[in-house]
């Protein structure tokens, strides 16, 4: 029989095809482009109009509300505009997007990946900061170990809004935050016509129905007389404040132990 001359080639195994991802991946990933895609050219045909946000922008920090809360002192770690006054202002000037993302937890390695974002989509501008937060935090001058996961997730919050502060402060125009602050500071200094005293003794009222600190420890904690507080030192009370309700700091960590003076050490024995 005649043999056949066709040549036979090995045969080379068949490419393994690509494992497909599950279909809500699919379509949370094309949900994710068709959002930015639309957010860009919504931001594109219905531009900011500068005039009604410098407006908006004047009328907002001439309020107790949003001034009280524009800017933040702790010690050692510094003072400056807040995240209240960065989120606001995000919000006047408009199509610009921000937030926090929690991108990986190690809870055995005691860390967390986060992210913290801010997008101008109409100039497209974009800041965008990752770092490492460690499941910690400072008591006493000392590391802390985090174990509840309410307490790691606020930690990681708290730390997550000063980086998206700094993130949004960075698209916005220089001279919009500038004269934002700039009227924030007036408005304390005015307190839409209550006097900084008065403004003073509702401080020193809150604190001692809600947390039983007695005055003295708000003058330590300020380091000045009731007499020399400013506008600013009632604006950081509040701030101070409303931390503590939040959950954010602790009593013990915003104020020193009270100081027992000689004259109320007897009292204090009769009282036993």
């Amino acid at each position: 029989m005649p043999r056949n001359n066709q040549q036979l080639t090995p045969a080379t195994p068949a490419a393994k095809p690509a494992a497909p991802g599950s279909q809500a991946t699919i379509v949370e990933q094309s949900r994710a482009v068709a959002e930015v895609q639309a957010a860009i050219v919504v931001a594109q045909q219905c531009p900011r109009d500068m005039n009604r946000a410098d407006a908006e922008m004047r009328l907002s920090t001439g309020r107790l509300a949003l001034a009280n809360r524009a800017f933040y002192a702790v010690p050692n770690r510094g003072s400056g505009p807040s995240v209240h006054l960065a989120r606001e202002l995000a919000r006047i000037w408009g199509n610009l997007d921000y937030g926090v993302r929690e991108l990986s937890r190690d809870d055995a390695g005691g860390v967390s990946e986060i992210q913290a974002f801010a997008w101008d989509q109409q100039t497209n501008v974009r800041s965008t900061r990752t770092f490492i937060v460690p499941h910690e935090r400072m008591a006493g001058g000392q590391r802390r170990k985090l174990t509840d996961l309410t307490d790691i997730y606020l930690s990681n919050q708290n730390v997550g809004a000063r980086a998206v502060r700094e993130c949004i402060f960075t698209v916005l125009p220089t001279w919009f935050t500038e004269e934002a602050q700039d009227l924030c500071r007036k408005t304390l200094e005015h307190g839409e016509g209550e006097p900084v005293e008065v403004r003073a003794q509702k401080a020193i009222n809150a604190f001692a129905e809600s947390y039983g600190i007695a005055k003295e420890q708000l003058e330590q904690r300020l380091k000045k007389q009731l007499s020399k507080w400013t506008a600013q030192d009632v604006a950081t009370l509040h701030v101070v404040f409303t931390s503590i309700r939040g959950g954010e700091v602790s009593i013990e960590d915003e104020f020193p132990p009270r100081r027992v003076s000689a004259d109320e050490i007897p009292a204090a024995a009769d009282a036993a």
